[in-house]
């Protein structure tokens, strides 16, 4: 019977003394930011030089280095064949810009 007493004075001294512990992990996870992987920035607004082309049935912007694909066809319709700076955030790998504003190049 001594033993029986030993062991589950034993148990209970264990189990008083993990119960913060796990209070404390808890907390500590409740407080951990988020993956800072997931919450990645949002690409930066850059301007592009170049002349609004067709390519296809869709209107580009034909860059020194490269053409890019522009999601919105509407604002660059008016500015077909002529000099621009395209203002936006480029997608890398579909090499399209994401166009906030299109004007003539000054």
């Amino acid at each position: 019977m001594t033993i029986s007493i030993k062991r589950l004075a034993i148990t209970l001294a264990l189990l008083v003394g993990l119960t913060p512990l796990a209070s404390l992990r808890a907390m500590q996870q409740e407080q951990k930011p988020e993956d800072p992987g997931a919450a990645k920035m949002a690409p930066a607004e850059k301007s592009f030089k170049g002349t609004i082309q067709k390519s296809g049935e869709k209107l580009v912007l034909k860059a020194a280095k490269a053409s890019y694909e522009l999601d919105d066809q509407e604002k660059a319709q008016s500015f077909e064949g002529k000099e621009v700076k395209v203002t936006g955030t480029l997608d890398a790998a579909t090499h399209t810009i994401h166009v906030t504003n299109i004007e003539p190049a000054t």
